[in-house]
């Protein structure tokens, strides 16, 4: 419980604010929202979990302290203002004061540049869910006529197979819009994921990532998880401060969650979650890809990632009562 009690504070000023700001209907949109940034984020706390495991315990702290105001503040109220001021060719200045002061005429100004966000975010998590199915190394298979096909392993031997099968991809999606810009979004998230996987390489220590690097790596991961979050938030309020609120309660509870899987090991025990997180990611990918020319309903991308983790960690509890069940028979 003590992983969530900050947690569970935030939300209590959060709905307090929001009921201050906007009555009962304020405050049940604020949870609505809290609740939509979990289930699109859940299959996010499994990815922060396992990138921060393996990173210094100063960075793990760090990643609270710095990244909770970043993810709040930062990825869903200063980051969409950025994309939308850069996407529109206005003024940070001027795209702030539509945002706080004429609230429907950003949400217009989003939704006219929400094509590029989505090929940003869209490219990103694609390089992730590749650099996870072409990992040669990973000890457990999950769904083996994919992870383990011959296909997979004679691809993962070819150099730069995430960046040919992500540029082809790219190629694909430019052909069918026909969009310069959507071009210049889809190969700036590929060229992001590729400096920052470049630098972790050159930074780390004994294979061991770079503090610098995941953080990064981490707060672009968790920016790709909000597009979604951000832009379906104004179907329920064109006030940016309740969709802030009620996206940063939200937030709040998935880095509660990743330090409750990292210090509980839920991983190591749960051998499959962390393909479940993947095949979601892969998932949030294809959608986002699908909203360039077709709407997506927000609700059925946070069911698809639940879906996913809990049959991943339905097949990791069976494992594990199969393994645990072939070492009785072995000791008698």
């Amino acid at each position: 419980m003590r992983h969530f009690s900050s947690s569970i504070i935030i939300a209590i000023i959060g709905l307090a604010s929001a009921l201050y700001i906007g009555g009962l209907n304020a405050l049940y949109i604020v949870t609505l929202l809290a609740l939509l940034e979990v289930s699109l984020s859940f299959d996010n706390a499994v990815i922060n979990a396992k990138v921060l495991q393996d990173m210094d315990k100063k960075w793990q702290d760090r990643f609270i302290i710095f990244g909770i105001p970043i993810a709040v503040f930062g990825m869903r109220f200063l980051f969409p203002i950025a994309i939308v001021a850069i996407a529109g060719g206005l003024g940070i200045v001027e795209t702030f004061d539509m945002a706080l002061n004429n609230p429907l005429a950003y949400k217009e100004t989003l939704v006219r540049v929400e094509d590029l966000i989505f090929a940003f975010g869209g490219a990103f998590l694609l390089m992730v869910f590749l650099d996870f199915i072409f990992e040669s190394d990973r000890e457990h298979k999950w769904i083996e006529m994919i992870e383990d096909s011959k296909m997979i392993n004679k691809m993962g031997e070819l150099s730069s197979i995430q960046l040919i099968i992500s540029i082809a991809v790219g190629l694909y999606l430019i052909i069918l819009t026909g969009e310069i810009n959507i071009a210049i979004a889809y190969l700036s998230g590929i060229l992001l994921h590729s400096l920052i996987a470049s630098l972790d390489e050159i930074f780390n220590t004994n294979g061991i990532r770079s503090g610098l690097m995941g953080f990064l790596y981490l707060e672009v991961l968790d920016a790709s998880f909000s597009f979604d979050g951000v832009i379906g938030a104004f179907a329920m309020s064109s006030n940016i401060f309740i969709i802030m609120i009620g996206l940063g309660i939200g937030a709040m509870f998935v880095r509660s969650l990743t330090l409750y899987m990292i210090e509980k090991k839920t991983l190591a025990e749960y051998r499959y979650l962390e393909h479940g997180a993947h095949y979601a990611i892969l998932a949030l990918s294809i959608v986002m890809f699908m909203k360039i020319f077709v709407h997506v309903n927000e609700i059925i991308v946070g069911t698809m990632g639940i879906t996913f983790i809990a049959i991943a960690t339905y097949h990791s509890i069976k494992m594990n009562k199969k393994e645990a069940k072939v070492q009785k028979v072995q000791k008698k």
